[in-house]
């Protein structure tokens, strides 16, 4: 990458991050009432729902607390962050089990849990990033028990009805890619001492069950064994899904000095980029089928943010990490397609749903699912990955 346009870049991501992205949350979704966060915006952030989602609660919380130890100790950072977590600790916990809500009121009421626990993944991170900050070991302690939590659901589902039968067990790519995800953060927060086990445990989980080489893919969904399952839920892959787990563990060599990691992740990147890009219209379609046969979803060729984002990162970090020029083709594909299309130049942040030909579907800037995460931590990660190398 010549130098022009990696400083190009760098102002992109950082000035996108600090000039608009979150001033845009900070301004329009901060509930001094109630406290925690409203995330269902309309595109010049009004409210249209005040209901909580509570991953975004979390996602937030540490966006606030990363940005707070890794970027600048700004005050307003770390109030908001304190902000958050005491949401999550007064409302977003089901005192008879210990597990976490999905969905509750604005003054945080509970609404709805889901089968799996992935609010905890997050609420997880956010306290382990209030321990750094605060040098308060109550937000460590709970940032370990709410992993652990997480990691006990998800193995062992307890006090909800499974939603599928034994008669056709599955496995999906989630569980172990969110770990890889969850476990990094805390060991870099409050080294959390069992996180390179389960880094490590998850890896081999995506290796053995999930990559197929014979058919280069990354089956999101599989049998207890690894085995294909010939059915809609079986065949339906998310290229943006497996992208992001391929840069998890891209960084996880880059930490390690591990080139065989490096590799494993550049592979994912590689089976998945042919299978999800639009050579048609550009960007990253959401659900393809394995064997090239309709998806049973509908919105399965629309362009969401998120797929855009995580694959942002993977190509930046497969070329920084690689320097094939390959994946530096890649990252300016998708990175031009993205910002040609998703920025919302006159109201700010960006816009979350597309067509397939890149024609806006929705002017919703937040809701459950969208809020600042996937958006911010690209323009962060990308900012920090351009700055180091070029040191």
């Amino acid at each position: 990458m010549d130098e022009i346009r990696r400083s190009k870049l760098i102002s992109t991501y950082r000035d996108g991050l600090l000039e608009d992205t979150l001033p845009f949350w900070i301004k329009h979704c901060v509930d001094r009432e109630h406290g925690g966060f409203m995330m269902s915006l309309d595109r010049d952030g009004t409210v249209i729902d005040t209901d909580k989602g509570v991953w975004q609660q979390g996602r937030f919380t540490w966006l606030l607390g990363e940005l707070y130890n890794n970027v600048e100790q700004r005050p307003e950072w770390l109030e908001l962050a304190k902000h958050g977590a005491q949401f999550l600790d007064d409302h977003c916990f089901d005192p008879r089990d210990g597990r976490m809500w999905f969905h509750v009121t604005r003054d945080g009421k509970p609404i709805r849990k889901r089968r799996y626990a992935f609010s905890e993944s997050f609420a997880a991170i956010a306290f382990g990033e209030l321990a750094k900050a605060t040098g308060d070991q109550r937000y460590a302690e709970r940032a370990k028990r709410t992993f652990q939590r997480f990691i006990d659901h998800n193995l062992d589902p307890q006090g909800t009805d499974p939603k599928f039968t034994d008669t056709r067990p599955l496995r999906g790519l989630g569980f172990p890619m969110i770990t890889i995800a969850t476990a990094q953060e805390l060991r870099e927060s409050i080294d959390l001492p069992e996180a390179n086990e389960w880094i490590d445990r998850s890896i081999d989980d995506i290796r053995q069950f999930h990559l197929k080489e014979d058919i280069q893919c990354v089956m999101e969904t599989v049998g207890s064994s690894g085995e294909i399952i010939d059915h809609f839920d079986g065949r339906t892959l998310n290229p943006g899904h497996a992208i992001e787990g391929a840069w998890f563990i891209m960084l996880e060599g880059k930490l390690r000095g591990d080139g065989e990691l490096i590799r494993t992740g550049c592979q994912m990147l590689d089976w998945m980029w042919q299978r999800g890009w639009d050579p048609q219209n550009g960007g990253m379609l959401y659900f393809v089928d394995v064997n090239g046969l309709p998806v049973q979803e509908y919105w399965h060729d629309m362009k969401f943010w998120w797929p855009q984002n995580e694959s942002i990162i993977a190509t930046l970090c497969a070329s920084l990490l690689t320097s094939d020029p390959k994946y530096e083709r890649w990252h300016r594909m998708i990175h031009d397609w993205t910002y040609s299309h998703f920025p919302d130049a006159d109201h700010g942040e960006w816009f979350g749903y597309l067509h397939r030909d890149g024609s806006l579907s929705s002017t919703l800037k937040g809701n459950f699912w969208k809020g600042p995460f996937h958006l911010p931590r690209m323009q962060l990660v990308c900012w920090q990955l351009l700055a180091e190398s070029s040191e």
